[in-house]
């Protein structure tokens, strides 16, 4: 038996109208009517008699007004004490980002975070995309930032935004134009993960679609700190958004081209588990984050990142 029909039972009984209840709650009216059936066919009594000028509740009806009515109280005072506990947050929160999206969004968080819950010891953490998901399964972390992986059945996500993939060259290297096609950028020496996850696998897939094999000048499993020095001393090139090197490209100790022909694109979201229960406040927290990280795409502050979209040319299984 579901309470929500006993609460919608409750209403069309005070009014004697199933589409004024319908109306007052902002429900449509056949979404009622399947309620209040399911829950005449669970009792196995008709509770409504109906006519032209509305219903009015049968001898069966009259008997469970009482108790649904106590149901119905019983779920507010529930809904009452939950947004007061929402209001004052969580009493711990854990977050995760792997590094640029860490990088870029983790001060606004946890500045905006503070404010909103200044009772909750809220802790940031930075790691891998294959780390994120083992974690937020086992409960370590309650909330992450993430590019979306392609085994995502054990979390949901709610995707933000969508981050190109660049070229990014030694500086002394010939001069990059704005982009450069996946058939050129695999005729380079490439820096890459040795893991098969993330861009490794990403560009393995595009090697094998046009029947080339990479060519790779050296395994970096570092930072990405690690991988933009390597690159800087001419060792070779690597695959990362824009963002990741944008300081570099700024200041022309690297360059940067988005690889094209197909457009090679991340989608980045907020993800959660399934298989464990909301924290405190959640809705609340992840409203708080896809505001902040949308201002800072639509302004610009996230370098080479644009406003989610339904489709683009390439998708990241997960990152670096």
């Amino acid at each position: 038996m579901n309470p929500t029909s006993l609460e919608y039972f409750v209403r069309i009984a005070e009014l004697g109208s199933i589409s004024r209840t319908a109306i007052e709650l902002g429900i449509e009216q056949s979404t009622m009517t399947r309620h209040i059936a399911r829950l005449e066919a669970d009792l196995n009594v008709r509770l409504f008699h109906r006519s032209g000028r509305g219903v009015v509740l049968t001898h069966a009806g009259t008997l469970l007004l009482t108790r649904a009515r106590a149901v119905a109280n019983a779920l507010d005072e529930t809904r009452r004490l939950a947004m007061a506990l929402a209001d004052e947050g969580p009493s711990e929160l854990v977050i995760a980002a792997q590094p640029t999206l860490a990088q870029y969004s983790f001060a606004d968080i946890a500045r905006t975070l503070q404010a909103r819950f200044p009772g909750t010891r809220l802790r940031m953490v930075e790691t891998m995309g294959h780390q994120i998901i083992n974690w937020l399964v086992e409960g370590k972390i309650d909330i992450a930032l993430l590019y979306v992986p392609s085994q995502s059945a054990l979390v949901d996500v709610d995707i933000l935004m969508h981050e190109p993939l660049y070229l990014i060259a030694p500086p002394d290297s010939p001069a990059l134009g704005p982009s450069i096609t996946v058939p050129e950028m695999l005729e380079r020496q490439l820096i890459l993960p040795s893991t098969p996850h993330g861009v490794r696998g990403l560009v393995q897939s595009l090697a094998a679609d046009h029947n080339t094999s990479l060519k790779i000048a050296v395994e970096s499993d570092g930072s990405n700190a690690i991988t933009k020095n390597l690159v800087q001393a001419g060792i070779g090139c690597a695959i990362m958004p824009l963002a990741t090197a944008a300081d570099e490209v700024a200041r022309g100790t690297l360059q940067a081209a988005r690889l094209v022909e197909p457009e090679v694109v991340r989608e980045v979201a907020i993800a959660t588990a399934r298989n464990r229960p909301a924290v405190v406040g959640q809705w609340d927290i992840l409203q708080q984050i896809r505001q902040l990280v949308g201002d800072r795409v639509s302004s610009g502050r996230w370098p080479g990142a644009r406003e989610y979209q339904s489709s683009h040319a390439q998708k990241l299984s997960s990152a670096p």
